[in-house]
């Protein structure tokens, strides 16, 4: 049985629930032989006699241990209770960056302040070969001093390939026991994950920089990189939208917007490959000779992105979202020829189709159907094939 407020956990009293959810329930208890407080995490009481929700519970415990970094969450051992383990944690004091921006946007120099010690921790995690694969404001605090802690490595990933990597698969608490390595399996929290997580694909330490990317923007900004009301708007916004970058205050440096730019690259191979580069950066900026201005935007893909949405908005507003139109133009076509417009039928699901969107590049095709029973979020590949489920839960 779980710990409550007033009982004990093993050593340790404990005085009050902190937080719950899908990756565990976090407790502030009191060490009364170095009379301290900690926190205790414990797996939800539904998966504690999982075993292999207990083996990652202890794959989490190993990888936080070879991690020691002043922007990283301590972690204190593992304790048992009446059969159930706990991590003994670092109790970090002070608001969620979540509770920071929740109050609008940060000053430019505190948020790349607080922008730069999650850069620094996140090189350190990559160092070890560890993606953190659910980066997000929280589950990242922010004490009175300004030092700056990142939390819960419940979803990281591990990549043995690398040298002095922990080793070990990935340690996810969310997916069905056993799809941590299967392909299509989605990973972390829609308004923060990158482009390929969506699509389920093997991700890397990029997926992070695309995160802390959506991070730093939403600080400036005092909202989402990538908004929408729901699940499957917020996975659309992500595969087929930009960022509004004309939100961002006139006093963000140059080199901030351009690094930002880079950071939410939709093509992983094109997005910026080193966060601690990505740290240097953000500290030049910080530098008081730093050159400040309006954003210097990338106005071609812009504009390749813009010409594809009006394409998509067009086909849906003619023959709904059923069916979409694909748009061709041939680069040798002779000048003062008529351009030629073929019409693709993407999806055939009785008008169960909702929320559909296409991808920049004109390649892939996303859209909400409740066709199998319950509202899930789909992925077609315009040049053809089956559509693939991204979702397992309802979409709401």
């Amino acid at each position: 049985m779980n710990p409550s407020p007033g009982s004990r956990f093993g050593a340790y009293d404990v005085t009050a629930l902190l937080g719950r959810g899908g990756m565990g329930e976090v407790y502030r208890a009191r060490d009364p032989r170095l009379k301290r407080d900690i926190a205790i995490k414990v797996l939800p009481a539904a998966w504690g006699l999982d075993p292999e929700r207990r083996r990652r519970f202890q794959r989490e415990a190993e990888l936080l241990a070879t991690l020691n970094h002043p922007n990283i969450g301590v972690i204190y051992g593992i304790e048992e209770s009446d059969g159930v383990s706990g991590l003994l944690l670092e109790l970090v004091e002070g608001p969620t960056l979540a509770d920071r921006i929740h109050g609008g946007p940060i000053p430019v120099s505190q948020a790349l302040a607080i922008a730069s010690q999650i850069a620094d921790a996140l090189d350190a995690a990559h160092e070890r070969g560890i993606v953190h694969r659910d980066l997000k404001p929280d589950n990242i605090k922010v004490r009175d001093d300004g030092t700056v802690k990142i939390l819960d490595f419940g979803l990281a990933k591990s990549d043995l390939a690398r040298p002095g990597a922990a080793g070990g698969a990935s340690v996810s608490l969310m997916a069905p026991t056993g799809t941590e390595t299967q392909a299509g399996a989605v990973f972390g929290t829609p308004r923060y994950m990158s482009p390929e997580q969506v699509h389920g694909r093997s991700v890397d330490k990029r997926a992070d920089i695309w995160a802390f990317g959506c991070i730093l923007y939403e600080m400036l900004v005092g909202q989402p990189a990538f908004g929408g009301s729901t699940t499957a708007a917020n996975l659309a916004a992500i595969l087929t939208a930009e960022p509004d970058w004309r939100n961002l205050p006139s006093s963000v440096p140059d080199a901030v917007s351009r690094l930002l730019q880079r950071c939410l690259e939709k093509d992983p191979k094109q997005r910026a490959r080193d966060i601690g580069d990505v740290r240097a950066q953000i500290e030049d900026a910080l530098a008081p000779h730093a050159r400040r201005g309006r954003p210097v935007l990338a106005t071609q893909p812009m504009h390749r992105r813009r010409r594809l949405a009006t394409w998509a908005l067009a086909a849906s507003a003619v023959i709904g979202v059923t069916t979409w139109l694909w748009v061709v133009r041939s680069s040798s076509r002779p000048t003062g020829s008529t351009s030629q417009l073929a019409v693709r039928q993407l999806t055939n699901y009785g008008n169960a189709e909702t929320d559909g969107a296409l991808s920049p590049d004109g390649r892939t095709f996303v859209f909400v159907s409740d066709h199998a029973g319950t509202p899930d979020i789909w992925l077609r590949q315009v040049a053809g094939g089956e559509p693939v489920r991204l979702t397992d839960d309802p979409v709401r």
